[in-house]
């Protein structure tokens, strides 16, 4: 015959905490996978640089990615994130590198320097017009766009055509799972400008990007301070010697509903 042991109310909540610590411990992104993906060996000079202003595992931390994730890393351009996503989420998880076919002329030459040999055979890179980025429906556990949601409001001429921005945030809400994240990161425009200032400054107003963005399905969960510059006025383009790399950055986590 079992023995059955009656456990006491002590001894059950006592239980009931280490499971809920332990379940917690499980789900929470172990820190060290993100410093194992930056100091990946092989990684180039300049993304090692990089590091230190965009400060990636501290985003990624933010965002909670983990191992076996699929994600896509939407205008990823030359890749910079792509790489450290892949190292990050593993071999049972997928990282998307999708580009426009302008966005893949502007990176061709990182993004030649970064697979150059057969690199990064395990990173999918897609080049695909803005109409039908192919990304299926509930496909992803997450997405990111890094710099790049405000040129959705930036065109010129034949070499940047105008996208149509509703669309393609429609299909963003299309491919990442009820429950999954967006994360935004982008240069600051000033207080109430909309989205204006993206066609001469390459800046976007933070208050306009939440509605934008929030009335695609997508609600703020939270926003991390850690690009943010006081420093930057918000009157200079991006590109600007005077502050380039150090812009005002806002960073933004959304969950799809």
């Amino acid at each position: 015959m079992t023995r059955l042991t009656r456990i006491g109310p002590a001894a059950g909540l006592l239980t009931a905490v280490l499971l809920l610590v332990s379940a917690l411990a499980c789900a929470a992104p172990p820190q060290a996978i993100y410093a194992r993906a930056l100091a990946t060996a092989g990684r180039s000079a300049a993304d090692r640089e990089r590091d230190a202003r965009d400060r990636p595992a501290e985003l990624y931390a933010f965002a909670g990615i983990a191992p076996g994730m699929r994600i896509a890393d939407i205008f990823g351009g030359g890749g910079y994130h792509s790489e450290l996503l892949g190292y990050v989420v593993g071999p049972t998880g997928h990282v998307l590198l999708v580009n426009d076919p302008a966005y893949a002329v502007y990176a061709a030459k990182d993004l030649a320097a970064r697979f150059d040999g057969g690199r990064l055979p395990a990173i999918e890179r897609r080049v695909a017009p803005n109409a039908d980025l192919g990304l299926g429906r509930a496909t992803l556990d997450g997405a990111l766009m890094v710099m790049s949601y405000h040129d959705l409001y930036y065109a010129d001429g034949d070499d940047f055509p105008r996208i149509d921005a509703q669309g393609f945030l429609e299909q963003i809400r299309a491919a990442v799972r009820p429950g999954g994240f967006f994360l935004v990161v982008d240069h600051a425009a000033a207080g109430g400008t909309g989205s204006a200032a993206a066609q001469k400054l390459h800046r976007i107003d933070e208050q306009y990007a939440i509605h934008d963005i929030e009335a695609h399905g997508f609600r703020l969960q939270r926003r991390w301070d850690g690009l943010r510059s006081a420093a930057d006025d918000h009157s200079l383009p991006v590109f600007d010697p005077a502050i380039r790399g150090h812009t005002d950055r806002f960073v933004h986590l959304y969950r799809r509903s």
